[in-house]
């Protein structure tokens, strides 16, 4: 889909927020930065020897003022956030730091990743000691946990395998459901990036780590940005990697003195569970952002969230009917309809 351009006012806007002449931030300077899944834009200002990136966010779609609170809540923990110097919340504009362009996806590899994990958990545990009592933020409760999991069905299912609906499955879609929200909501509740990955995680010279796209934080389960970032729908890490990084994040929560951390199995069982619930319903929005939005990029993407799915509905379906269940379902209605698509060679 082709580019749109900015929004005429957006640039005087900011010319006026920084006190710059027109020849300082002439309209060619206005360039495009890659966006994310939501409606946000993104255009990098050259003014002299700065560079700003001004954000054009539809407040009839986004919630700037929470991306502020946010932002400020993140900045106050100590994690490093992007600066905020204008807002304008009727139209949707917002004044940001310039970043850079180094996202933490491409600088990955077997050897960096130890380093880089281990800047991630120290911002994860600057996040999971913030009150979220005194917080302001909302609850990552039953209602949106089931919002967010009805995705798979509606939009993945339906939607783009073009699956008929069906009580039965639908029953054993809930029961399965009802298992993963109830684990969710037994966890220990701490700020919530919901979307920690390394996609979200800048770099900066130096090497450390900055946090962006944090707009939909909310008071939520203990392991779930861990398992956001460890089962990145990015990039894949063996299955007994994972599980050490997770265990040594445990350990890490304990010397901080965290309270109501399980025993190694539990965090395990903590993470696989929260992780299906995320990865099921990343393959109802990716679908979604295919469907409705436009967005194809995603598809490419689902292959690896099908990887994680299978992976954590086969480790638990010998042990919890609920799991089994749906995955002779899976396998039986939903595999050969994925065998048929596009995307669905590497799946």
């Amino acid at each position: 889909m082709p580019s749109r351009p900015p929004p005429p006012a957006l640039l005087p806007w900011a010319r006026a927020a920084l006190r710059l002449r027109d020849d300082d931030a002439p309209a060619a300077a206005l360039a495009v930065v890659a966006g994310d899944a939501s409606s946000r834009r993104y255009f990098r200002l050259a003014a002299g020897a700065d560079s700003y990136v001004l954000a054009e966010a539809p407040p009839q779609t986004q919630d700037n003022r929470a991306f502020c609170r946010a932002r400020d809540l993140l900045a106050d923990a100590g994690v490093r956030v992007p600066a905020v110097h204008a807002a304008d919340f009727e139209r949707g504009f917002l004044l940001l730091e310039d970043l850079g362009g180094r996202p933490l996806l491409p600088e990955l590899d077997a050897t960096s990743a130890p380093r880089h994990y281990r800047a991630a958990f120290d911002i994860l545990l600057r996040m999971a000691a913030v009150d979220t009592a005194a917080s302001g933020l909302p609850r990552y409760d039953r209602t949106l946990l089931e919002e967010e999991l009805s995705r798979f069905p509606t939009w993945f299912a339906g939607g783009l395998l073009g699956l008929a609906p069906d009580a039965a499955a639908a029953g054993l879609f809930q029961a399965l459901c009802r298992r993963l929200v109830d684990s969710a909501l037994a966890q220990p509740v701490v700020l919530v990036h919901r979307d920690f990955h390394s996609r979200n995680l800048m770099l900066l010279p130096g090497d450390a780590l900055v946090v962006i796209d944090f707009q939909d934080a909310v008071a939520g389960p203990l392991t779930y940005d861990l398992v956001s970032l460890l089962r990145d729908c990015y990039i894949r890490w063996p299955a007994a990697q994972v599980s050490a990084w997770a265990l040594a994040y445990r350990r890490l929560l304990l010397e901080e003195g965290h309270t109501g951390v399980p025993d190694a199995q539990q965090f395990l069982r903590w993470c696989d569970w929260l992780g299906l619930q995320r990865h099921l319903k990343v393959l109802g929005t990716f679908a979604r952002l295919h469907l409705r939005d436009g967005k194809s990029g995603y598809l490419a993407d689902l292959p690896l969230v099908l990887h994680y799915t299978r992976e954590i509905l086969a480790r638990y379906a010998g042990e919890e009917p609920a799991f089994d269940e749906f995955a002779r379902w899976f396998a039986a209605r939903l595999d050969p309809l994925i065998a048929r698509q596009p995307w669905g060679a590497a799946a």
